[in-house]
């Protein structure tokens, strides 16, 4: 194992430590009945030992431009894990940090298939048995954090203790005799620290504060230059994503004429909107697009297609709170499981989580969406990354390159053919102007003062979407900072990089020897590929 893999592993094990509800995400099996601790005192020994290891990768000596490429962003990805840490401070700032982890926690045990279900339940046990002190811990941790991050938390408490009966519904059967009654002990003592953490979180709504949520520029460009590795600044950025919704408003006006000359884009997207498949009939159409997806790729011989199964499925009930619309989960990288999730969100069973940031399931917009989260989307490339030798690329990415990729694939596929309509053409341009809305509302909250009310207006007045998904929308970018700017950002950088791949191959050039050799770097920011690939930046 090169001397780079072996820091990688040392920075897993630390960061697994501090996180175990990702180790259970990844298939490590050693930290299942744990949870993280993220107290003042735990998070100082976390930053020493993060710092400690960023020494050992700096001082690293390595001969091969590969392990270069690989030494370079770990050590940019523990820089990012001790800003976020000291400049962010989301354990201090966010009440859904918190919650977040422990909703994680049991998520990952219950979707878990490389371990026993008496395994999981005892592991789940332990987590079970930790939860109150966490809850404590949290609330004596917190330090008046923002309304907006305040309101992200209330609306988790229902789908958490909604995951905590399905625990019990599942483990309680199986647990050894001998825990059983420590089993269900430890349920009612679980649920009711939620709800008292829940009834605490309700209770800051008032005197939270509306700022304090936003980063600030310097640490905005922190991220942009050690998670994503981008030359490209918040104010560059900005005007970027003004001049893409530009562009995009005029290409989805022409479609719309072409559709129908008498509506607007707008109310065109609404109408179709209303054809929608419902129940079943939902899950089977997305199953259809993903197979129809799956099945293009490999016939136009776009991209190599790994083996490795995409099952689509119906959202389970616990996890329906977090995927009003649709998600995919991918398999852990370190599972013996390399079966991806694609779940879906049926409307007409949950009538309060029938919207979504984009509204109902249009049968016209299913393709995009199938594509974009299987083939050859965010399963093609989890599955190839999971298959590379390197540590770092099977376990490290940027969502610059994974959002990015899929972006990408959205537009790349229509150019090879794939849409059937123009109505799903229209869709696929009315996501690319939801992302770049994205960039605008990224940085505009984070580095340019905007106000969470001021997002939810920039969004109504230029998507069509529902005044409550826009809260959505808004709440996630206030605790994500520079990463929804990753979507349309990620499409473009490589969408430059392909330009300057053909340029230097000329008449020999071809997609798929250009995707394989991309993800061949896994989920390595695209400049590190670019510098792989020996591009210049013309």
């Amino acid at each position: 194992m090169a001397r780079t893999d072996e820091l990688c592993r040392s920075y897993l094990d630390l960061a697994w430590h501090f996180d175990p509800a990702a180790a259970t995400a990844a298939g490590v099996r050693r930290y299942d009945d744990r949870l993280g601790a993220y107290d003042a005192d735990s998070v100082r020994q976390h930053l020493a030992a993060f710092r400690s290891l960023a020494g050992a990768v700096e001082q690293l000596e390595v001969g091969e431009l590969a392990d270069e490429i690989d030494r370079t962003y770990l050590l940019d990805t523990i820089r990012t894990a001790v800003f976020r840490l000291e400049h962010e401070r989301p354990h201090v700032r966010n009440p859904g940090f918190w919650l977040s982890h422990l909703f994680h926690a049991f998520h990952g045990l219950l979707k878990r298939r490389d371990a026993g279900l008496p395994e999981r339940a005892l592991a789940a046990l332990g987590r079970l048995q930790a939860t109150p002190a966490f809850l404590t811990a949290a609330a004596e941790t917190l330090e008046t954090p923002p309304r907006v991050l305040v309101e992200s938390a209330r609306r988790m408490i229902g789908g958490g203790l909604a995951l905590l009966g399905e625990v019990e519904a599942v483990f309680g059967p199986v647990v050894a005799a001998e825990d059983a009654e420590a089993f269900r002990e430890a349920v009612r003592e679980a649920r009711a620290a939620v709800e008292r953490f829940g009834g605490w979180v309700e209770g800051l709504e008032g005197d939270a504060p509306e700022a304090g949520f936003a980063v600030g520029e310097e640490q905005f460009n922190r991220r942009l230059r050690h998670q994503h590795a981008l030359r490209s600044s918040a104010p560059e950025l900005w005007r970027y994503g003004r001049h893409l919704i530009e562009e995009v408003e005029g290409e989805l006006a022409e479609l719309a004429h072409a559709l129908d000359p008498c509506r607007h884009w707008r109310d065109l997207v609404e109408r179709l909107r209303a054809e929608a498949p419902v129940g079943s009939d939902l899950v089977d159409e997305y199953r259809a697009e993903m197979e129809r997806a799956r099945r293009f790729v490999e016939e136009r011989e776009l991209v190599s297609v790994p083996e490795a199964r995409l099952e689509v499925v119906e959202t389970p009930g616990f996890f329906r709170p977090l995927v009003p619309f649709a998600a995919y989960d991918g398999p852990g990288a370190f599972s013996e499981d390399r079966t991806g999730y694609f779940y879906v969100t049926t409307p007409d069973r949950s009538p309060g989580a029938a919207g979504s940031a984009r509204g109902t399931h249009s049968r016209h917009e299913i393709a995009v969406t199938a594509l974009h989260e299987g083939y050859p989307g965010h399963h093609l490339q989890r599955v190839t990354a999971l298959g590379l030798e390197s540590e770092v690329r099977r376990n490290l990415w940027t969502p610059l390159t994974v959002e990015g990729w899929a972006l990408y694939c959205e537009e790349m596929m229509g150019e090879e053919g794939f849409y059937a309509s123009l109505e799903e053409r229209l869709f696929q341009r009315v996501n690319l102007l939801w992302r770049a809305t994205r960039i605008v509302l990224d940085v505009g909250l984070h580095t340019r003062g905007m106000t969470p009310a001021e997002a939810v207006d920039f969004m109504l007045e230029r998507l069509p979407i529902a005044p409550e998904n826009a809260w959505a929308e808004v709440r996630r970018y206030c605790a994500w900072p520079a990463y929804q700017l990753c979507y349309a950002v990620g499409r473009r950088e490589i969408r430059a990089l392909r330009q300057a791949f053909e340029r230097r191959a000329g008449s020999a050039f071809s997609l798929r020897r250009f995707h394989d050799e991309l993800l061949g770097y896994g989920g390595l920011p695209v400049s590190l590929i670019r510098w792989g690939m020996g591009l210049d930046e013309s």
